[in-house]
């Protein structure tokens, strides 16, 4: 019997008889159970994941936690074994942090200690808290000072004068007092005290400045006609007294004049005769020549004074009324050397002289400080021979800043370094410039300076100092030991009981000052501290340290510079 492939049965492979049957049908509805389990399980089996991974970063951040929990509970101090164990009592340190002194003595902490004194605040008068120049008891002195009233004038004077840097008075930073555990601490920390003391002190300003001669008493001297240098006599440095002859100048104009004189003079004479001799026969000649006579008369007059002070210009003065009832030659021989000095005269010869000689005098009384002349040549009015000055007094210049003008006055006095010149010289101040210079926006002044002792030079360069104030007994202390701490100037004041014991506390109290004027290594304390008290010079940044530190936070409503 024949059957088709359809009919015919379909081979299975072979299998073991262990394995169990599994057909087609069978695998495919095991994997779609399995499939939807699957589906099942999913959520689950995420959530479950996602708490299990997020477990150890929620472990690191509270562990972060505790650390900084503890770290700002203890001040971020690692604790000893022995204390995290609990094997031993913790141990409680006396130590103030804050003010580096043991806790237990600490005045800052725990005032009763050391009771503050009286808090007067602050002082409109002087600018300053707890004004020692008011309040006299404030002072860390054993005794309450009386306070001069020469003290209280200076600082009138001193706060009148300039404007001064000034302090807040909102500040309290004067109710702070610096303490040390010891003396050893303080002399760890290197600070070093001194005394408030008196001392001289000067405000001035100060300026570069020019010496020059006084130009009042300086003279240019030329001749007054044109001619050539016949005699010189003096030289450059030679003194000259008012009056004196320098020089002689051979002018022929000077001849001329003279000679005009001599022929007014001779004219004169006529007329003089002849009016005499007309006047004398008044009734035999008619009027008119008399008027004639008299009118020619006075012209003649006029001649000889318009001649005579034409000498007189030249500085030839002649005694025309002298003069009369003398000869021609008489005449001439007088005229021929007018004006020259007897002690010049001594060494000429009269017979070869000539009538031309013009002194060259001088005006003022000085020394010769420029010659630019020898004899035979020739001169005329434009050219300067020599120049005398008056050594015995000089101007000084000087710029001066122009906003220092407000304190400036008329006769005030000058000192003047010159340069390479160890001793000042002294003088006033005698002139203001009314303008500033266009450039620099300097204004110029004037002094006058005595050179009696003729040290000082035309056109010296130096510093001078228009003195301001002088104050022979004023309070100071070592510049730098003061301190500008953001609105107050202030300096630290050891405590009066200092020294008192061993037990005493090592207390610095800060105050308020008012500072002046700073000469070299000394600065005027206008108020805030009194001659006698201690105050921390070397090594006081220490304390200016501690009292930035200690107010660290605290605030202070001034507002700092």
């Amino acid at each position: 019997m024949s059957h088709s492939i359809v009919d015919a049965p379909k081979q299975h492979p072979k299998r073991h008889p262990a394995e169990p049957y599994v057909t087609v049908r069978h695998v495919q509805t095991a994997e779609a159970e399995t499939g939807k389990k699957s589906k099942q399980r999913g959520p689950l089996r995420r959530g479950l994941s996602l708490v299990l991974g997020s477990i150890g970063p929620t472990l690191v951040l509270i562990g972060f936690a505790a650390v900084f929990y503890y770290g700002h509970h203890n001040d971020w101090r690692i604790p000893k074994f022995a204390a995290l164990t609990g094997t031993v009592e913790p141990v409680v340190t006396d130590w103030c942090e804050e003010h580096s002194v043991p806790e237990s003595i600490c005045v800052q902490c725990d005032p009763t200690l050391m009771p503050k004194g009286p808090d007067y605040g602050w002082c409109e008068v002087h600018g300053v808290h707890n004004c020692t120049l008011e309040h006299p008891d404030v002072a860390q002195l054993k005794e309450t000072p009386s306070i001069l009233t020469s003290d209280l004038e200076r600082a009138m004077r001193a706060l009148e004068i300039a404007p001064r840097k000034e302090n807040n008075s909102a500040c309290k930073v004067y109710q702070t007092r610096i303490q040390f555990a010891s003396i050893e601490s303080v002399r760890q920390a290197g600070v070093d005290v001194e005394l408030v003391q008196r001392a001289p002190i000067t405000e001035a300003i100060t300026g570069s400045g020019e010496i020059v001669y006084d130009p009042t008493r300086q003279a240019s001297l030329a001749s007054r006609l044109p001619g050539t240098v016949w005699l010189v006599t003096k030289n450059v440095g030679d003194p000259v007294v008012k009056g004196e002859v320098l020089a002689v100048i051979d002018a022929a104009a000077v001849g001329e004049l003279k000679t005009t004189l001599l022929r007014a003079l001779a004219e004169r004479k006529l007329q003089q005769q002849n009016v005499s001799r007309l006047s004398d026969a008044r009734g035999a000649i008619a009027g008119s020549r008399i008027l004639d006579a008299e009118a020619a008369l006075a012209k003649a007059q006029a001649d000889v004074l318009a001649a005579d002070q034409s000498l007189r210009n030249l500085g030839l003065p002649v005694d025309v009324n002298s003069l009369q009832g003398l000869s021609e030659q008489q005449v001439l021989d007088q005229l021929r050397l007018i004006g020259i000095p007897d002690a010049i005269r001594r060494q000429l010869n009269s017979q070869s002289i000539t009538s031309n000689l013009l002194p060259v005098r001088s005006p003022i009384e000085g020394v010769v400080v420029e010659r630019s002349v020898a004899p035979g040549e020739v001169v005329d009015p434009a050219r300067i021979l020599f120049q005398v000055a008056d050594v015995r007094q000089m101007w000084m210049t000087l710029n001066v800043p122009l906003e220092n003008m407000s304190q400036l006055a008329i006769g005030q006095p000058v000192h003047f370094h010159a340069d390479g010149s160890r001793m000042p010289v002294v003088g006033k101040l005698d002139w203001i410039s009314t303008s500033a210079d266009r450039m620099t926006r300097m204004v110029q002044v004037r002094a006058v300076l005595d050179n009696a002792d003729g040290r000082l030079r035309n056109e010296t360069f130096g510093t001078g100092e228009i003195i301001l104030r002088s104050e022979a007994n004023a309070i100071v202390i070592p510049t730098g030991a003061s301190h500008w701490e953001g609105c107050c100037q202030v300096v630290f004041v050891r405590d009066k009981n200092y020294f008192d014991s061993p037990e005493s506390y090592k207390v610095f109290h800060v105050r308020s000052v008012r500072l002046g004027v700073t000469n070299g290594g000394v600065t005027e304390v206008i108020s805030g501290v009194l001659p006698g008290e201690v105050i921390a010079t070397d090594g006081s940044d220490v304390l200016r340290a501690q009292l930035l530190k200690n107010n660290l936070g605290a605030g202070c409503d001034c507002v700092a510079e």
